[in-house]
């Protein structure tokens, strides 16, 4: 079978790392070009991995030899070159969020509608976790009867300056969005998001931690603590509360060490690290469910529902009100 020939575009921190992936570590793929706006950047890395750098992201989509995309560009840019990638019938796969509202997501979903098959895969790596998988399937096989209740803590070590508060709801929340909606089977109907007294360490008027609670329409509820400026590493723990029994994951499962009076281990510096092997899998059945026509993982629609709770959250954080999520007839839509 021939490789699936792959370009990137955006070589920032996240589609550096998949370039260095897919050059390396994927089978079944091989990385042929690289787009970025900081060209020096995009040079740098295409240099050592042997491929060529298109200065335009939209003629690397159209290129005859790239046959699928991974869109590490940032979320504004997503809209435009998501279209694009519909309109060469090119498999892509989109990392968070889809696009930065709810209106230009739906058009995305309608437009992959029209092409007649799935084409887009939102790169929400949690799902491909072994932990979040076991989870998962705890869940759907019934040993603990029906789950009631979600809690999520996802903390930072630190974030940039320009890291404001609607950015933690779009762009570190998302991810807890997404995996309520996966592990408790049914779409966010209302979220309320709240911020104590925020950090002294953090920039002013940014608000940080937060606190949501996400109530879905099958009657589950999940909560979500949110805290980019933890400063001590990168924590990510989910608890699974359903009928007959608990279940937990991201505890670490590093070597604990008992010496001089202390015990512990080490904390991840990033998520790069705490999720090395999602994306290892994520990128490898993307790779292999695009070889085959169609998509292994979170769909067009999935990054949609993110956004519009996303959407309804940044409005909750503002008003201080829990806000319904306006979400579109998914039956209309998709059929």
């Amino acid at each position: 079978m021939t490789d699936l020939r792959v370009g990137i575009v955006g070589v920032g921190v996240m589609g550096a790392d998949h370039a260095e992936r897919v050059a390396r570590r994927t089978a079944g793929a091989r990385l042929v070009a690289v787009a970025d706006p900081d060209i020096a950047r995009a040079e740098a890395l295409a240099k050592s991995l042997d491929v060529r750098v298109v200065e335009d992201p939209l003629d690397l989509i159209a290129a005859d030899d790239v046959d699928a995309v991974i869109l590490a560009s940032p979320g504004f840019a997503h809209a435009e070159q998501l279209l694009v990638c519909l309109e060469h019938r090119k498999p892509v796969l989109c990392e968070k969020p889809l696009t930065m509202d709810a209106a230009s997501s739906l058009q995305v979903v309608e437009a992959e509608h029209k092409v007649g098959r799935p084409l887009i895969q939102v790169g929400f790596m949690r799902r491909f976790d072994p932990e979040y998988a076991a989870l998962k399937e705890l869940l759907d096989s019934g040993e603990l009867g029906r789950p009631l209740m979600l809690h999520n803590v996802h903390r930072n070590k630190s974030a940039p300056v320009t890291f404001r508060s609607e950015m933690i709801v779009r762009d570190s929340m998302v991810h807890e969005v997404d995996i309520a909606r996966w592990l408790l089977g049914d779409e966010i109907t209302r979220i309320t998001v709240h911020a104590p007294k925020p950090s002294d360490l953090v920039g002013a008027g940014v608000l940080d931690p937060q606190l949501a609670l996400f109530e879905l329409a099958n009657g589950t509820m999940a909560d979500a603590e949110v805290f980019v400026n933890f400063q001590v590493g990168y924590e990510v723990r989910c608890e699974a509360v359903a009928e007959r029994g608990s279940a937990t994951i991201g505890l670490g499962s590093g070597v604990l060490t008992r010496a001089a009076g202390r015990w512990g281990g080490a904390m991840p510096s990033d998520f790069r690290v705490r999720f090395e092997r999602a994306y290892d899998i994520e990128v490898q059945r993307w790779v292999e469910a695009a070889a085959r026509g169609a998509i292994d993982g979170p769909s067009a629609w999935d990054g949609y529902a993110a956004v519009a709770v996303c959407e309804a959250g940044i409005e909750s954080l503002t008003s201080g009100r829990p806000v319904d999520v306006d979400l579109a007839d998914r039956r209309k839509i998709l059929g």
